[in-house]
């Protein structure tokens, strides 16, 4: 076994949390390592919806989520599925989630992811600019459709509670449905166009393109899979699976699904499940889509990237051993299909991607039990949006310095 001792600080993780806790980090003068089993965004931040979706403030538990459960779960390809045999290992997430979706849970929820949503907006469109990235930024908005009247009733709560904390919208129908997207199909009676909805060229692309820029601050990159984490006074020690030990001053764990694993090591029981979405990414050729398109009542999107056109969302709480079950992503290729009747569905490729998610909806951000590690995980659909906003916070905390939120409703403790 062989040890380096010469890492400041170790960042396990190259997703899109990773590269930004490491990219402010080293803006802010300090040496960075990343470890990650297969490269730089190339696992869940590479493929996702491409959103920076400021505006989604309402906790998922809070998002209808529980009274869809049953006709959802009815349908195995539909927005949510549990596969069977998972459902007992799943069950106390589940009984979490429920409880809070409760209403007396929902000011302080709502609070803190909006709060979180500002921060991240601000620390975003001043990282593109550093990074030289902003030409990767669409500011399109994005169109929400409805089916039914009373489809869209049920959404109006949601838009109210977005509309205190000055999130803009208006609802629009007919030919205003068809002038912010030509070519719908005609079933949708109403939408809601958010203007300041933002989305990236390729989620992929910009991951590379900041970790660029990191690496021009001086951050350093090593392909390895962790086998264990520990951790002391005197900092922490990062196990890889060749057998190689590094030491760090101070660790950040940004692993995505398999955080909690690695916190378990260090006495930290997190209740984190893993959310498998799917897509299928067409040829930009497949449809002329002006702007991100949410599907709401079906649980997916689909929207235009430089790279091509993607189509997916919906949520299988599986684990992260089971295989993918790629039949999810056709039967939102085939719905997609009837959305947009002249969609060219050939040529796509499909993938699953793992969001770790958390009962409450809110990540995990703060110091764990043990000195001289922090942990930044569980962002669910909101990764690629809170992953700057998340840098700061984390920063900050290892800097010293005083963070522009509350972290309590994010200490990883609160369970």
């Amino acid at each position: 076994m062989t040890s380096d001792t010469s890492i400041d600080i170790a960042i396990i993780g190259g997703g899109i949390v990773g590269i930004c806790v490491a990219t402010l980090l080293a803006e802010g003068g300090r040496s960075v390592t990343i470890f990650d089993r297969t490269g730089i965004c190339e696992e869940t931040s590479s493929g996702n919806a491409a959103a920076f979706a400021f505006s989604d403030v309402l906790p998922l538990a809070h998002k209808g989520m529980i009274r869809q459960l049953p006709k959802w779960l009815a349908d195995p390809l539909g927005p949510l599925a549990i596969p069977p045999a998972y459902l007992p290992k799943l069950l106390p997430w589940l009984i979490r989630f429920w409880r809070a979706g409760a209403a007396k849970h929902f000011e302080a929820s709502l609070a803190a992811q909006a709060g979180m949503m500002k921060l991240a907006e601000a620390e975003w469109m001043g990282l593109l600019d550093r990074s030289g990235t902003r030409p990767m930024l669409r500011e399109d908005g994005s169109l929400e459709l409805y089916e039914s009247e009373a489809e869209f009733r049920a959404s109006l709560s949601g838009w109210a509670a977005r509309e205190r904390f000055g999130i803009g919208f208006r609802h629009v129908e007919g030919e205003e449905i068809t002038a912010l997207q030509p070519g719908l199909a005609p079933r949708f009676v109403k939408g809601t166009f958010v203007p300041s909805w933002k989305t990236v060229a390729d989620p992929k692309l910009l991951g590379k393109a900041v970790w660029a820029y990191a690496e021009r601050l001086g951050a350093r990159f090593e392909h390895a899979r962790i086998d264990r984490v520990e951790a002391g006074a005197d900092g922490a020690t990062v196990m890889l699976a060749g057998g190689t030990t590094h030491k760090a001053k101070q660790l950040v764990i940004a692993a995505g699904a398999w955080s909690h694993l690695l916190a378990r090591n260090l006495g930290d029981r997190i209740p984190l499940e893993t959310e498998r979405g799917y897509n299928t990414t067409l040829p930009v050729s497949a449809f002329d889509v002006k702007r991100q398109l949410i599907f709401s009542g079906h649980g997916f999107v689909i929207t235009p990237l430089e790279t091509g056109l993607r189509v997916g969302g919906a949520v299988e709480l599986g684990g992260i051993e089971r295989p993918p079950n790629y039949a999810r992503s056709k039967a939102m290729l085939e719905k997609a299909k009837r959305f947009l009747p002249e969609l060219d569905p050939s040529g796509g490729i499909e993938w699953m991607g793992f969001r770790p998610s958390l009962p409450d909806s809110l990540p995990v951000i703060g110091r764990a039990r043990t000195p001289n590690v922090f942990y930044a995980f569980g962002h669910g659909h909101l990764g690629l949006t809170q992953a700057v906003a998340t840098g700061r916070l984390i920063r900050d905390l290892v800097l010293g310095q005083t963070p522009p939120l509350d972290l309590n409703p994010f200490r990883p403790q609160r369970f």
